[in-house]
């Protein structure tokens, strides 16, 4: 089976690169930046010049790309090579509704789709260990879980097309909300002299562990907010969530305190920052500012 992976960003690289490496066949690569095509070729894959040559010459497409509207672009471009013989695995973050209705595109040419995003970050997609939730056919998802598992360790089938986009929306709500919870407590502490590392050993001995305060207490001590996921990316995916909470008909007031928080941040200029600096955000705030 021959694969072609479009999207080489933060996540898609590393994703990609663990295909290359584990898989017995021709990986063919785009991105539209040519150093990151350059860098996986180096290692083994084959650079395209479009989306459109890359899902020609594989049998398995893999999109990683950041937005809706950019999942739309590829589809569009690669819906006249597409046939009952290829199959189509979107694993960017977009919403739900989107996916549903360019599933419907790609099937009509006879392709399967499925989506199937990912949660963890940058450095779980270098081990090959992220968690992914993918929608789609059975039959679809049982053709594509041997390629999944190069990537990640915990991959579960949620159900039809677009449900596993709507667990990843759900994920990073929580994710969202438990991170503002950890933010809002632990500057409390802060402003009443308890530093970051001691309040997270603290937190460790009670019911308020979480694996986000552990994974993040080190970078948060040092100030350092190298991004493994961008806060820009994480305000995507808050308001994707309220949008489906709306559609739903069900009120989330949790996620949109989390929204404004991310809100500010993009307006501070912080969107490129990895998503533990709404920290910054959420230690300036007064209790005036968030009375008003």
């Amino acid at each position: 089976m021959k694969i072609g992976f479009i999207g080489l960003g933060i996540m898609g690289e590393a994703m990609c690169r663990n295909i290359v490496q584990k898989h017995d066949d021709t990986v063919y690569v785009y991105d539209i930046v040519k150093e990151k095509r350059d860098r996986l070729v180096s290692e083994g894959a084959q650079a395209c010049e479009s989306c459109r040559e890359t899902a020609e010459k594989a049998d398995l497409i893999i999109t990683m790309v950041p937005k809706s509207e950019h999942s739309r672009a590829v589809v569009t471009e690669t819906l006249p090579v597409l046939s009952h013989t290829k199959i189509y695995v979107d694993m960017s973050t977009i919403d739900p509704g989107v996916s549903v209705e360019l599933s419907q595109l790609v099937r009509n040419t006879g392709a399967d789709f499925l989506d199937a995003p990912v949660v963890k970050s940058r450095p779980a997609a270098e081990a090959g260990k992220l968690g992914i939730y993918v929608g789609g056919s059975e039959e679809g998802y049982q053709k594509i879980l041997p390629v999944l598992a190069y990537m990640g360790e915990n991959i579960i089938r949620m159900g039809d097309n677009g449900k596993g986009l709507i667990m990843k929306i759900c994920h990073n709500a929580l994710v969202s909300q438990i991170q503002n919870g950890v933010n809002e407590t632990s500057a409390l502490a802060a402003k009443n002299g308890i530093d970051i590392l001691t309040f997270a050993e603290a937190i460790s001995y009670g019911g308020g562990q979480n694996f986000y305060l552990d994974s993040k207490k080190n970078g948060i001590a040092k100030e350092d907010f190298t991004t493994a996921f961008s806060i820009a990316n994480m305000h995507k995916d808050v308001h994707i969530c309220l949008d489906l909470a709306r559609d739903s008909d069900l009120a989330m007031p949790g996620e949109e305190n989390a929204a404004k928080v991310y809100d500010a941040a993009m307006a501070e200029g912080l969107g490129g920052e990895d998503f533990s600096a709404t920290v910054k955000v959420v230690r300036n705030r007064t209790y005036a500012e968030t009375s008003e």
